[in-house]
């Protein structure tokens, strides 16, 4: 599903083939708010007009608009899973929002191909040693090590 954003709302890019229209509707609030359109490039204008109107609508009745995804929800997770959670922010003296935060980012985050990358390893061997390899000349892998006594 295809969405579109306006203002802090969110809302659905949908087409209806049977009707041959393009429809959504406003997401993560309890107010039931849709638009249509009879083209694709207007279902944004469509979207606009109606977040406009909805606004303008809450203005008139004297009450504020839902806002979605405030910032607060319930979790309902396995029992131990809660308490590995509260025990690792208390190690790392963070908050269980902390905790939960943290987690949430590290799923939302695409994972990055690592494609060039460099590794330092310390190989603790006589110089003799390693002269030795370089001089056989089947060590040319190893040229760029630096030396530390």
């Amino acid at each position: 599903m295809e969405t579109i954003d306006y203002r802090g709302f969110t809302g659905t890019a949908e087409v209806d083939l049977d009707r041959g229209v393009c429809r959504g509707k406003l997401l993560f609030i309890n107010d039931l708010v849709t638009y249509e359109s009879d083209s694709v490039s207007g279902l944004k204008a469509e979207f606009q007009a109606a977040v406009e109107d909805y606004l303008e609508t809450c203005k008139s009745l004297g009450r504020e608009p839902q806002r979605p995804c405030g910032g607060q929800f319930n979790v309902r997770i396995d029992p131990a899973l809660h308490r590995a959670a509260i025990l690792r922010a208390h190690r790392d003296d963070v908050t269980l929002n902390r905790v939960i935060a943290r987690a949430v980012e590290a799923y939302l985050t695409p994972i990055q191909a690592v494609n060039n990358h460099h590794v330092n390893i310390t190989l603790q061997a006589p110089q003799e040693t390693m002269e030795t390899v370089l001089a056989s000349g089947s060590g040319e892998q190893w040229r760029n090590f630096n030396y530390v006594q």
